[in-house]
């Protein structure tokens, strides 16, 4: 038996010891390897604009802890509208194909990366657009080229925006789950689902408003792109009136039906390039790269720090689509006490999250201010939690179809004390004290314990609306007549003067310069995320070290995989939240 054990010993230690050599070799590659080669950018080329892969508008920074490595990742939105802007002037580069493309970014993201092709349109050189079937998202940005192409058998969207939501009273009387709910706000509809079997008016209300707010921007866009007016392309929309390739044609939405072969010989024909050759074609994402890279920064000794606040906010460090305290904090802190920084730009995309985080990055955001100016730029949403990064900036810029507002606080405790009776599991406590056990699932909620909660809804409620006060230079009152978890489009929420302007990242850029009185100045990009040894091994693309939610999205689909990430995030969440009341999916 011993003989037998040391085999076992020995064999165990091999097996240890050349896995630990095989990730050895793995992590020196992929450590020192560096950053992928440059790919040449050929004369007479033009940009493939493939967005599939571009999700945020900040790609980041990653410092590893463990030892000497730090990464810098060149394919956000805010790379490609940077490499954009540098290829106008890039004699190699003579236009910009956006071929069937499908992309995961917002509406104000697609109107910031809108506005950069028309500014590219007009140095003279084109964007051609081409796609099998266009949804009306893709569809918006796409009616920006100058030539719009679409198959014979394909399909253009437009219809108008819709917004669906389940509800789930039924159900948990039904089953024995419950969702306890404290809240406050009469708009804070992220849990009405769980109170009733349809929408309120109020909520009703404020989708409809938020909508129309969205639609309007889209078609007054594509109207001056198309030269249609928006009454003919509401028109269009209720009848369905360009479902059919012939009927957009029709409707002037599109220019040219023919398969894609066609399309690259228009453009083959642009370049002077035979027909039985190949044009010169450059991914964005390379192209990003090339510029982050080779583009010589000017040589301003001011700056302006970009601290992207992107995804929901949550607890500790935080990641590309989570926003911590401990990358938010460490970031504005920097910002703060370097001399070369004059102003600060937050640039925040979140629906909100946890209240506590909320209110410790706002603090560090008012000491902040104290010393420079931080000007605000909204992405696609601002809202609850996010307006409360927000809501104290010098200046808050927001694009029109930006989703905002949403000032209103929650709380849902999951409840499954008629399950466990139903099939016939008890529950028991024993306490020292009376208040000693903490909230059971298992037990209905305790009325002592309902009111104390709600006075803990309450007191973030009233510790939200008096910051978003003095921010905004309103009184309590008339912030509470906005608030109530109402959720704002960007151009609703001027008029009710949560925001100051309309306008994107360039706008925010120049009025933290105008605030810093500096009239040159570089940028400089935040956080820079402090990260481990396993979240590199969980980076290197293996087939083992695929995280879980990867292989979730390969079996069952990335629409199913969506619906099942929103029931995990509800059920993990703690603590009280300021998180906008619903989700909204344009298509």
């Amino acid at each position: 038996m011993r003989f037998l054990g040391n085999v076992l010993a020995t064999i165990v230690g091999l097996f240890v010891f050349f896995m630990l050599l095989f990730f050895g070799i793995l992590l020196i590659s992929a450590i020192f390897s560096g950053s992928s080669d440059e790919v040449p950018v050929e004369n007479n080329s033009v940009i493939e604009l493939d967005l599939s892969e571009i999700k945020n508008d900040y790609a980041g920074k990653f410092n590893f802890k463990d030892f000497d490595y730090f990464e810098v990742k060149h394919d956000g939105l805010s790379d490609v509208i940077r490499a954009i802007d540098e290829a106008k002037t890039d004699d190699n580069i003579k236009g910009i194909s956006i071929l069937n493309d499908e992309s995961d970014l917002g509406m104000a993201q697609l109107k910031a990366l809108r506005d950069e092709l028309e500014a590219f349109k007009k140095s003279g050189k084109f964007v051609y657009a081409y796609s099998n079937m266009y949804s009306q998202k893709e569809y918006y940005l796409n009616s920006v080229a100058n030539t719009v192409y679409i198959n014979p058998i394909g399909e253009l969207d437009f219809k108008g925006l819709s917004s669906e939501v389940l509800f789930f009273k039924d159900f948990q009387e039904k089953s024995g789950l419950k969702m306890e709910v404290i809240r406050h706000g009469k708009y804070k509809s992220a849990v009405e689902p769980f109170l009733e079997n349809e929408m309120s008016p109020a909520n009703r209300e404020q989708v409809l408003a938020l909508l129309n707010s969205v639609w309007n921007s889209m078609v007054t866009d594509i109207s001056k792109s198309r030269n249609v007016s928006v009454s003919q392309l509401n028109t269009i929309a209720n009848g369905l009136l360009a479902r059919t390739p012939e009927m957009a044609k029709t409707q002037k939405l599109v220019d040219v039906i023919a398969y894609e072969d066609v399309y690259h010989n228009a453009i083959r024909k642009v370049l002077k390039v035979d027909s039985d050759e190949d044009y010169n074609k450059i991914d964005i994402k390379d192209y990003a790269d090339n510029v982050a890279k080779t583009v010589k920064e000017n040589s301003a000794k001011d700056k302006i720090a970009i601290i992207y606040a992107q995804g929901e906010i949550g607890n500790g460090e935080g990641d590309l689509n989570i926003i911590g305290e401990g990358s938010m904090r460490r970031s504005l802190q920097e910002a703060r006490k370097n001399e070369n920084i004059k102003a600060i730009v937050l640039r925040i995309d979140s629906p909100g999250g946890n209240a506590l985080t909320s209110d410790l990055i706002w603090r560090e955001i008012e000491l902040t201010k104290k010393v420079k100016p931080v000007v605000v730029s909204m992405g696609n949403y601002a809202a609850s939690g996010g307006y409360y990064l927000a809501c104290n900036a010098n200046k808050i810029f927001a694009e029109a179809n930006t989703i905002t507002g949403s000032i209103g606080v929650f709380g849902t405790l999951p409840n499954f004390s008629k399950l466990i009776d139903k099939v016939g599991i008890h529950v028991e406590q024993v306490n020292t004290h009376e208040n000693a056990a903490e909230y059971s699932v298992f037990k209905p909620l305790d009325e002592k314990f309902r009111i104390i909660t709600q006075e803990g809804v309450e007191r973030i409620y009233n510790t939200f609306v008096n910051r978003v006060a003095a921010g905004r230079k309103m009184t309590f009152a008339q912030v509470d007549s906005i608030a109530q978890g109402r959720v704002w489009s960007g151009s609703e929420a001027l008029k009710v003067g949560l925001v100051d302007e309309i306008g994107g990242m360039d706008s925010a850029l120049k009025e933290a310069a105008k605030l810093a009185k500096i009239n040159t100045y570089k940028t400089q990009n935040f956080p820079q995320y402090e990260k481990s040894f396993d979240d590199l091994l969980s980076n290197l693309g293996l087939p083992f070290f695929k995280t879980k939610e990867n292989f979730i999205k390969e079996e069952v689909g990335v629409e199913n995989y969506r619906i099942i990430e929103q029931i995990r995030k509800m059920n993990t969440k703690k603590g009280i939240q300021i998180l906008m009341p619903f989700e909204i999916n344009i298509k």
